[in-house]
């Protein structure tokens, strides 16, 4: 399956290949699935014997005028709707367990499988759409289970006990009772087919719904920069209203099914009593026996009409199903087949003719060819869109090149592990992400072998200890999402601190320094002084004067190193880099 390939849902009423695969992860909690199952089938018959006990308390006792006999009746049917609902209130927590631990489990294996994907997946695919499905998607699978399936087979049983049972005691009340039956199937089939689409089309719309959100309020500042809000407005009320569209249609379904349902019930009580009644005044029939067949009927009409609202949950529940596995069937990860530690890295690095594009067509870096001693700055200066970001994207394997090789330690680094070649390489990129958390956590990114002295000791390598001793809890500051309390200049020196306390053997620094201010700048340079010292580094810098002392700077053009040297000899080629000075010191 391609990534980031978006086809519609089948929409099948009942796929059993993909209702198989759902059931996979109820493997391990197949104890506790048959449980349920056997809760349901209990509380199906004893919904049955109800009606009956009523009937011959009412025959047997109530006309005769034992009053003795009649209270021992009701005793035993206050004892069977205590014991109904005990059974009612295990099945429904056995259910609800299961379709929780099973939605658990499944999102695991989602989120697990997303993490895996290369970036060229999450450059193809809206964000809010993989919310969807690993949020709403999931929790409607977990109703296949609650809400679903063991309601729907419990549903299924009870109409054949009760059928059976109304023949069984009294076949001709049991036919008057089912005169509206084929009616109510007929309608049930109609119900059924309209909400089919109508719940597709809903899952569809609350994507494009959580997409369209999720990417408009990151990009507000964008919005209102450039009064576009009323037109943005005007698109999201589109949207919006295909979703309300998609919502009515479901609800209109609903509320012509449920009103057929109610009068075809009246209809089927009104012929019970009317013809009833004259065969318990002929004798054929007895009075509680009517009584419990008025009963029956609420039986049979309610799980017929639950059958039909659980029908669509389960629909819901294997689109959701099958948008959920779509994504877990894409082929985006980055294969991982390599062996290779890295305890014991020297930091060598060397790129020999390597090409790469991320569409598989235009290539972005062509036969590029470059080395880097352990210990050694190469910087990679060039206009935006040259291809140096392109470089640090194959270095840590976040794309895939097409051709030549990457040699680390004169390793191909696909030879590595991938866990362990990342942990080797720190990037510390121009637009610093920083999560809802407090600066503590960015910075060690939960791994628990960094200690709180450690983080202390790296902000004050890097100068940035003391703007964080004076934010309100210090290290424990929460910098809110996105790091939004924090300036562009301190958000920058927290990334130092992540890369200095991760001890990479290869730091690479994008564009660090380009949209800070002469201060921060300042500090930025010092940090980035002790932090390339005695490691491999590659710096991407758009302003000259930050890697004047690298040894080893490449002018990147068009994908291409068409010039190569330390600054002097760049400079005294009187080329490319040239000029770049000149702009710049001119």
């Amino acid at each position: 399956m391609s990534e980031g390939a978006s086809t519609q849902p089948k929409g099948k009423a009942f796929d059993r290949k993909l209702f198989g695969r759902v059931m996979t992860f109820v493997r391990p909690y197949r104890r506790i699935f048959w449980l349920s199952l056997l809760l349901t089938i209990v509380l199906s018959g004893l919904g049955v014997v109800r009606p009956l006990i009523m009937g011959d308390m009412i025959d047997g006792y109530a006309l005769t005028g034992d009053r003795e006999g009649l209270m021992v009746m009701m005793g035993l049917v206050a004892a069977l709707l205590v014991v109904e609902a005990a059974v009612q209130f295990f099945q429904a927590y056995w259910t609800s367990w299961l379709g929780q631990s099973v939605t658990y489990d499944l999102r695991h294996a989602l989120y697990q499988r997303i993490m895996g994907f290369r970036m060229r997946y999450f450059d193809r695919t809206p964000i809010g759409t993989l919310v969807t499905r690993v949020v709403s998607d999931i929790e409607t699978i977990d109703d296949i289970f609650s809400q679903g399936l063991l309601l729907i087979m419990g549903d299924i049983l009870k109409l054949v006990v009760v059928v059976v049972v109304m023949f069984v005691v009294n076949w001709k009340l049991a036919l008057l009772s089912m005169v509206p039956i084929p009616i109510l199937l007929w309608s049930t089939n109609i119900f059924k087919n309209s909400i089919q689409k109508s719940f597709q089309d809903v899952r569809t719309q609350v994507a494009r719904l959580n997409a369209f959100v999720q990417e408009h309020i990151q990009g507000m500042s964008v919005v209102q920069l450039f009064g576009r809000e009323q037109q943005e407005f005007d698109q999201f009320r589109a949207i919006n209203k295909e979703h309300r569209s998609a919502h009515i249609r479901s609800v209109l379904a609903y509320s012509i099914f449920f009103p057929v349902v109610e009068i075809l019930s009246a209809i089927s009580l009104a012929a019970l009593i009317y013809w009833g009644m004259g065969d318990v005044l002929e004798g054929v029939a007895t009075f509680g026996a009517l009584v419990a067949y008025i009963q029956f009927i609420n039986m049979l009409f309610r799980p017929i009409r639950q059958l039909a609202d659980r029908f669509n949950v389960l629909q819901m529940g294997m689109v959701s199903s099958e948008r959920v596995f779509k994504v877990l069937d894409t082929e985006a990860s980055i294969r991982d087949t390599g062996t290779h530690g890295t305890q014991d890295l020297r930091g060598d690095l060397r790129f020999d003719k390597v090409s790469f594009a991320y569409d598989d067509e235009q290539f972005v870096l062509k036969d590029i060819s470059f080395e880097a001693k352990a210990g050694e700055m190469v910087a990679l200066v060039g206009a935006t869109g040259s291809g140096k970001s392109s470089i640090v994207n194959v270095l840590s394997r976040a794309y895939e090149f097409q051709h030549g090789q990457v040699l680390l330690d004169g390793t191909d680094i696909r030879e590595y592990a991938l866990p362990a070649l990342r942990s080797s390489i720190a990037v510390v990129l121009q637009d610093v992400f920083l999560f809802s958390d407090s600066i503590h956590n960015n910075i060690t990114l939960y791994d628990p072998a960094i200690s709180r002295e450690e983080v202390v000791q790296a902000a004050k390598a890097v100068g940035a200890h003391d703007f964080i001793e004076r934010l309100p809890d210090g290290y424990d500051t929460d910098v809110r999402e996105r790091g939004s309390m924090l300036s562009v200049g301190q958000r920058q020196l927290l990334a130092f601190i992540r890369a200095y306390v991760h001890k990479p053997r290869i730091l690479v620094l994008d564009e660090a320094t380009s949209s800070v201010d002469s201060m921060s700048e300042q500090l930025i340079q010092d940090a980035t002084a002790k932090l390339t010292k005695g490691r491999t580094s590659i710096v991407i810098a758009h302003r000259l004067s930050t890697v004047q002392d690298a040894d080893r700077i490449l002018v990147i053009d068009a994908g291409r190193i068409i010039e190569q040297g330390s600054h002097q000899q760049l400079l005294a080629l009187d080329g490319a880099y040239k000029q770049l000075f000149d702009l710049q010191f001119r």
